[in-house]
């Protein structure tokens, strides 16, 4: 599927570009390091978490040694468990709520993909967009789940254009787009931020000049567009929102006119401040927690480097030990843990837990 994370999967491969685990101190924090045990150590195999929950449960998918993906969810005392959807070809997940349901998507063997929702008990569900297509790069992906059930995501119809839909928790689907999504809209997979416990929802979309534009909907229907200070406005240029608190702070970056990336994070009322660690020559705001704190990543003339930000502005940057290829994060919960992965010299990919010190 195209969109398997779409925000950070580009970002992975235009980067460049772990099967042990270990635990290292890094002055108030520690960072463990794990991987599901049937990931593969290739180049772009391997553990990527998609986010984690308050209490420090996290959630993803990892890609095997012949290059299939399937999911996963780590309990806070390090258990990982392993699934995939009864009779999927590959299995992606993109969130999890605070409960422990989890839902993402998996492929047929045509090619197309539905959305499903795993209960915490492991139970799962599958589902479609009702105007979803049917064919190879088509279909429904589910991308975030709040605390009420109810899930986000995007589907493809059968002319490949891509649509938003919101499920309520009895299963019912309502289907939406962005009036300015002349090429199709895309959504916050890959961050268990993109929608909040109140359904607020964000995403980006596409206009008739390849302009990237945030757009915000309210639990009611009601759309709001929106677009950094400082985002060009030429193509590939613009403003990727991708993750939101439950006070509707948002965070993501914008591209500007030449075209060099940069986090951002909207206040409610919609003032906005980037954010740029020191020396960064491109960065990605991924997520912002209840405390408005933001992670994220970024990149300099060393490689790339995970950030947090506090609300109060300052800015810590961190490396997972043994990350030769760059530490990418993808979430953070409200205590201010941090999960991830990082890529080690082969271009496989290992998980990460950034957490305080105890």
């Amino acid at each position: 599927m195209r969109r398997i994370s779409i925000l950070l999967l580009i970002l992975f491969n235009c980067f460049a570009l772990a099967s042990w685990s270990q635990t290292e101190p890094q002055g108030k924090h520690k960072i463990i390091t794990f991987h599901a045990p049937g990931a593969g150590s290739g180049s772009g195999q391997g553990t990527f978490p998609q986010g984690i929950v308050a209490g420090g449960a996290l959630a993803g998918y990892y890609i095997d040694s012949s290059n299939v993906s399937h999911g996963f969810v780590r309990s806070p005392d390090g258990t990982v468990t392993d699934f995939d959807v009864p009779g999927a070809a590959a299995t992606g997940v993109n969130g999890m709520n605070q409960e422990g349901a989890i839902t993402g998507y998996y492929f047929d063997t045509i090619g197309a993909h539905h959305g499903f929702l795993r209960a915490p008990e492991g139970a799962i569900t599958t589902f479609d967009a009702p105007h979803a297509g049917s064919g190879n790069n088509q279909g429904t992906a589910a991308c975030d789940i709040n605390p009420r059930g109810e899930i986000s995501g995007l589907y493809t119809d059968s002319s490949t254009v891509d649509h938003g839909f919101v499920r309520a928790p009895n299963g019912a689907i309502e289907e939406f787009d962005v009036p300015g999504a002349a090429q199709g809209l895309d959504t916050g997979c890959g961050t268990f931020y993109g929608l909040n416990p109140a359904g607020d929802y964000v995403g980006v979309y596409l206009d008739s000049g390849g302009v990237i534009h945030g757009w915000l909907r309210a639990p009611k229907g009601y759309i709001t567009e929106f677009d950094a200070a400082g985002a060009g406005t030429g193509s590939g240029q613009g403003t990727f929102s991708i993750g939101i608190n439950p006070e509707k702070a948002i965070t993501g970056y914008y591209v500007d006119s030449t075209n060099v990336s940069h986090g951002f994070l909207r206040s409610p009322q919609g003032k906005y401040t980037t954010i740029d660690p020191k020396g960064s020559q491109g960065t990605f705001g991924v997520s912002v927690n209840p405390s408005k704190e933001v992670a994220g990543f970024y990149s300099d003339v060393k490689g790339v480097h995970g950030f947090s930000r506090s609300n109060r502005g300052e800015i810590t940057s961190f490396d997972v030990p043994s990350a030769t290829g760059g530490t990418f994060v993808s979430g953070n919960n409200p205590a201010g843990s941090i999960t991830g992965y990082y890529v080690d010299s082969a271009g496989a990919a290992h998980g990460f837990l950034r957490s305080h010190e105890q």
